[in-house]
């Protein structure tokens, strides 16, 4: 068997969604539209893009649960950890509480690019979020 390397861009949000970003009209980007994504770009049959997608999401999973981190380059880092014990309380039973016991999570820490790009977006929600300040007082 050969071996390959696919490369693709990911052109989200779809083009009628582009335009001014605000928490309102953002859409969420499901593993569908990714295989939809990877198929235009390479001309691969969507059922096999889904295949690759999916293997690829299972061994990300599998790696988790048996407590090895992931570790995507320029994307991020998957860390399986357990998080502390800890005192909740039952706010319809005021007085009461219980311990409650750790448990395995997932902890994400975004890599370099990533963490660029979303830095780049916050910025521009912020200034979104000002124009529409400045629209409303001004109105």
């Amino acid at each position: 068997m050969s071996s390959k390397k696919c490369f693709f861009v990911l052109d989200w949000p779809p083009a009628e969604s582009q335009g001014t970003i605000t928490k309102i009209d953002m859409a969420k980007l499901t593993k569908r539209d990714i295989v939809v994504s990877i198929s235009n770009q390479t001309g691969m049959v969507q059922h096999q893009v889904f295949d690759v997608v999916q293997k690829t999401l299972d061994k990300i999973t599998d790696s988790l649960a048996n407590n090895i981190p992931v570790e995507l380059r320029n994307f991020g880092v998957f860390l399986p950890r357990l998080t502390k014990p800890r005192i909740g309380r039952n706010p319809n039973q005021p007085g009461s509480s219980f311990v409650i016991p750790p448990r395995a999570t997932v902890k994400f820490k975004a890599g370099k690019i990533m963490r660029q790009r979303v830095e780049k977006l916050s910025r521009q929600l912020k200034e979104a979020e000002e124009r529409k300040v400045k629209a409303g007082v001004g109105g």
